[in-house]
């Protein structure tokens, strides 16, 4: 199932936790805030995706699967 990623730039100081542990879902902009890569396709695993949100040190991803929120 299709994850929804939500990130709120206004938090993201861009340390790449989400990268790390997510590289083919999050990359790092030119301005050095995080972005969902692509189409939101979620090619990496959701538990690397959920461990890429949990990793970012201000909270600015959130991940939802329909109605609930995993992060």
């Amino acid at each position: 199932m299709k994850l929804r990623i939500e990130i709120d730039v206004a938090k993201c100081m861009g340390q790449g936790q989400c990268n790390y542990w997510a590289p083919a879902t999050f990359s790092l902009g030119d301005d050095g805030i995080a972005q969902v890569t692509g189409d939101n396709a979620n090619t990496d695993s959701e538990e690397s995706i959920v461990l890429g949100a949990q990793g970012c040190p201000t909270r600015a991803i959130s991940v939802w699967r329909e109605n609930e929120r995993l992060v």
